[in-house]
């Protein structure tokens, strides 16, 4: 037999040296072939397992964000609007019908207060959170949707405070126009500026001291002037207790 028509018994595959005749129809072992479907059948479980868990936990972080920190902030906008009607309540009741709407007021102030609070503790317990993850220098798009959504229900919470500022202040102004008026019935009339320096020195006796009580009308007037003085301070607590929280954020 011619030498140039002789196959060699060896060959090379890769870096090896193999028979010939294990390599004449094909040069990967069925069970090499077997061996990587198997390894990225594990790969692709790995991949499974670590966006189940990633999926897992964002709906977690979404449901304790979205129904408990989101419906506080809602229950506080419906407290706001609230707020707004006892206002307009107790301005157009009569003496006798206050009592009521006021203890209903009062109520409801301390509720927003207590709600106020919690949402302010869950916020700032986020944002905490979101420092430490930035700490440890970890970078993931779970952490921008955490920030995002912080940031989101943050600016929520502080339209939602100001506008409460907002209406107490409104209520304030009113209050400070009634006075104004009830004076002129008694006959002290009263700058804007003057009402204001009472208001805020608390010294209402220096306009009610010399009014003769020389008829009902000037009576009723005068426990006017001083249900909203009262009712002044209360409101002067709480614009200071609210904007002092609502700054914190």
């Amino acid at each position: 037999m011619d030498s140039g028509q002789s196959q060699s018994p060896w060959c090379i595959v890769g870096n090896s040296l193999l028979p010939t005749r294990f390599t004449a129809h094909t040069h990967t072992h069925p069970h090499h072939t077997h061996t990587q479907n198997l390894s990225a059948k594990d790969s692709d479980d790995d991949e499974e397992v670590v966006q189940v868990d990633r999926d897992h936990f964002m709906d977690e972080f979404f449901e304790q964000v979205e129904e408990r920190d989101q419906s506080c902030i809602e229950k506080l906008s419906e407290d706001v609007e609230q707020v707004k009607k006892q206002h307009s309540a107790i301005l157009a009741a009569p003496n006798l019908m206050r009592v009521k709407t006021k203890q209903e007021l009062e109520d409801l102030t301390a509720d927003i207060k207590k709600t106020a609070n919690k949402v302010r503790s869950k916020l700032k317990a986020i944002e905490q959170s979101i420092e430490q993850e930035e700490g440890l220098n970890r970078s993931s798009a779970d952490l921008r949707i955490r920030k995002t959504q912080h940031s989101t229900l943050s600016r929520k919470f502080v339209e939602v405070m100001t506008e409460y500022n907002t209406t107490q202040s409104k209520y304030r102004d009113r209050c400070k126009d009634r006075i104004q008026r009830q004076l002129e019935i008694t006959g002290r009339t009263t700058t804007n500026e003057e009402l204001e320096d009472m208001l805020e020195s608390g010294k209402l006796a220096v306009f009610t001291d010399d009014i003769k009580m020389d008829s009902q009308m000037t009576k009723q007037a005068l426990n006017e002037i001083e249900t909203r003085h009262t009712e002044i301070i209360k409101l002067e607590n709480i614009l200071a207790s609210s904007i002092g929280g609502t700054l914190g954020m």
